[in-house]
């Protein structure tokens, strides 16, 4: 009777020691590709907090804060589940937020809102009914966890793992704030350096949507995107609103294209402001002269949808040089002097 005691238990710890690996990993993994780009959980969460999804729009001035301490926190306690540090307060932490990872992909499923959750970030694309299931499998592992949570011991001493925590804490909170005073160490977007936009923009050979939608350069003339692609040298100034523009950006900027201008670069500049919009729509030069005075822009202006202009630099304002319709740098206002004419 003892023997066959004993297989249940045998049992158990194999489940938890799988379930303790599959877990950790995977928060890690989803933990760290979120973290290289904070800014697009940021516009994720802005996107579930609206007033056509959860209603929550008071929360969307801290979207930012609240992504980062998420990600920030998804990633250490997946370190410290694989290490065996606090086993019961991580894995019951894992658990509250898998449920609500289930709870908003659950939501995004049944209403057909927000139809990409951003748990992986931008490097893995699943459908709310995909995520939705993967969660409810992830929240089996973590169930076995919790009930095989005694069976999870450090892995060499609590003195390492109180360390590894202590250190995926800590630089998880520098590479955050490293992204924040720049762009994304990697980028998985559509408009990562060395891409070619023209290819981008074109249907998959089964029919796939393109990955580049919603990018243009309109004008009161039409869109002037296929010309900016044909340019040999050609350099995007994108700006989401006027509103929340850095204005000392702006003059960074500025300064950057004046040089590429006497380097021989075309200069566009692209904004998805609205009222911005209806002066460059109307071809209303006393205004738009105005502006580009006020920041010595005197260059094409065009406007562009305001989620084409996020998901090409998480940047505002940004650069983008681009040569023969392949994207050559990326950069953040504050480092613009970096780029090389």
């Amino acid at each position: 009777m003892r023997r066959h005691h004993k297989i249940p238990i045998i049992m158990l710890k194999i489940l938890t020691h799988i379930s303790r690996v599959l877990v950790g990993l995977l928060f890690i993994y989803s933990g760290f590709v979120k973290l290289v780009d904070p800014v697009g959980s940021k516009y994720k969460f802005e996107e579930y907090f609206s007033a056509d999804v959860l209603n929550l729009e008071f929360l969307i001035p801290v979207a930012l804060a609240f992504s980062i301490l998420l990600i920030i926190t998804e990633l250490v306690l997946g370190v410290m589940l694989l290490v065996g540090y606090k086993s019961k307060i991580t894995v019951w932490s894992l658990f509250g937020i898998n449920l609500i990872f289930l709870f908003l992909t659950w939501y995004s499923y049944a209403y057909n809102k927000v139809t990409d959750c951003g748990c992986f970030g931008d490097a893995i694309k699943l459908t709310p009914k995909e995520t939705f299931y993967k969660n409810i499998i992830f929240m089996i592992f973590i169930v076995i966890l919790i009930v095989g949570v005694k069976y999870i011991k450090p892995l060499i001493s609590d003195k390492i793992a109180s360390y590894a925590t202590i250190g995926a804490l800590v630089i998880s909170s520098f590479i955050a704030y490293y992204v924040l005073q720049h762009l994304p160490i990697i980028d998985f977007r559509a408009y990562a350096i060395g891409t070619n936009i023209q290819e981008g923009m074109a249907f998959g050979p089964n029919g796939e949507d393109p990955k580049i939608h919603d990018f243009e350069i309109s004008t009161s003339e039409g869109d002037m995107l296929e010309e900016m692609l044909s340019k040999d040298k050609a350099m995007l100034i994108l700006m989401t609103t006027l509103e929340k523009v850095n204005k000392e950006g702006l003059k960074a900027v500025s300064e950057t294209a004046a040089k590429a201008k006497q380097n021989g670069y075309e200069i566009y500049v692209l904004t998805s402001d609205i009222m911005m919009a209806d002066v460059i729509y109307e071809d209303n030069t006393e205004k738009l002269d105005a502006f580009t005075k006020e920041y010595n822009l005197p260059y094409t202006f065009g406007s562009c949808d305001e989620k084409a202009i996020k998901t090409a630099i998480r940047a505002n304002p940004g650069i983008i040089t681009v040569e023969k319709g392949v994207i050559k740098n990326k950069k953040k206002w504050r480092d613009t002097d970096e780029i090389k004419f």
